[in-house]
């Protein structure tokens, strides 16, 4: 990071450099940023993706025409109105986790709050997929799974990097992806899976193995980035106590007022610490970016990590301050914010993802304080951004 950072800051929005034997170019300005991700994409391509051994030929690793029939039967579970059909499974695991710490608190134990919202994440997507709640051995199978899924690196510099071993990640995936068809087959509820199942009972390239990637996709590759999300948020109230008094007091409990405020909480944390840090894209042909020659061949790298930290598109963009995403004057301009990317290959799931966190954090912040007694020390940057350790917290119950 300390590298990329130098990069920018001598180089200016438009970087070219090599990295082993890749043509470079780091791309952190609006304009260009905008480009790259929603005026050219015919030029600036996704080639496959590093956890394709993972989770094949599902929606995050596909592209070209089956991404674009793939993208088309999940989009509509996505919108606004799409969401509202699982929000009482949302509300169900918000509900398991606020029973957790208020078990927790009375007791006085220190917890693992990371891991707590790993759970939270999980569950919502399982209750999701099958209208059932997470069980134990689902539970210890998708976080060994997405171990494997936290280790893979954002981009490999070079050619001849080594190759990390799927085989063990792939029996757990296997595992839950059966088990979750049968879940889904027997339940009357609506669910992500019966969404698939009966894609492949209609359309032809819906076999058995897609529906299993894209299953997975949504489940491995959902989870790590909203759980990760709030794990930066909690770390961020501990250290500025006042933005949780602040979002509290912008209006009583079910207000808009409230829920604007806590959705600045969501958006500050992500203007931070985005869900992806570092997105690849391939030139597949000539162009120009800010008056930069752009080789067909080069590997073009946008990094919302670095565009949401300049100090030139975002005033004193080190701090948090939630505040700026409720000030109508400084609404992000385009190209400046992008945690879950820009244009037709934005997360699917971005609606989704702030619409969870909000409604935990409705049912959370209230109740209680974290007071937070061991943080990690280091930052990973792995394919997310994330706090390199556990986070270990004590839960005060409002009014201690």
């Amino acid at each position: 990071m300390v590298d990329l950072l130098s990069v920018v800051r001598e180089l200016g929005p438009v970087a070219g450099f090599r990295l082993g034997d890749r043509r470079v170019v780091l791309v952190t300005g609006a304009s260009a940023v905008q480009q790259v991700l929603a005026k050219r994409t015919e030029v600036y391509v996704k080639r496959g993706h590093r956890v394709k051994p993972l989770l094949g030929g599902g929606l995050l690793c596909a592209a070209g025409e089956p991404w674009r029939r793939q993208r088309k039967l999940l989009q509509p579970q996505f919108t606004g109105q799409g969401i509202k059909v699982y929000e009482p499974q949302i509300r169900a695991a918000v509900a398991d986790t606020a029973e957790r710490w208020r078990v927790a608190a009375a007791a006085g134990e220190v917890r693992e709050v990371d891991a707590d919202l790993r759970h939270f994440s999980l569950d919502v997507i399982w209750r999701s997929l099958t209208a059932h709640p997470l069980d134990p051995e689902t539970h210890r199978r998708l976080v060994a799974a997405g171990e494997g899924f936290a280790a893979i690196p954002a981009f490999a510099p070079a050619s001849g990097d080594t190759e990390i071993d799927f085989r063990e990640a792939n029996e757990h995936v296997d595992r839950v992806a059966e088990h979750a068809i049968a879940l889904a087959e027997e339940s009357r509820e609506p669910g992500l899976v019966q969404v698939l199942l009966r894609a492949a009972a209609e359309l032809p390239d819906y076999t058995e193995r897609l529906v299993r990637d894209e299953l997975m996709t949504l489940v491995v590759a959902g989870y790590e980035t909203t759980a990760t999300a709030l794990s930066w948020l909690f770390l961020l109230l501990d250290a500025h106590p006042e933005q949780r008094e602040w979002a509290l007091a912008a209006g009583p409990a079910g207000s808009a007022e409230r829920a604007a405020a806590i959705r600045a909480l969501v958006d500050e944390t992500l203007r931070l610490y985005p869900v992806a840090w570092l997105m690849p894209r391939h030139a597949a042909e000539d162009d120009v970016l800010d008056g930069h020659r752009i080789e067909a061949g080069t590997t073009v790298l946008l990094a919302p990590y670095l565009t949401h930290r300049d100090a030139e598109l975002w005033p004193d963009p080190e701090e948090f301050r939630p505040q700026r995403f409720l000030e109508a004057e400084r609404r992000p301009a385009p190209g400046t914010y992008f945690p879950f990317g820009l244009g037709p290959r934005a997360c699917l799931g971005a609606q989704f993802s702030v619409r969870e966190m909000v409604l935990l954090l409705e049912e959370l912040l209230p109740a209680y304080r974290v007071q937070v007694r061991q943080a990690p020390a280091e930052t990973a940057y792995r394919l997310t951004v994330h706090p390199d350790g556990p986070i270990r917290a004590v839960l005060h119950a409002a009014g201690e």
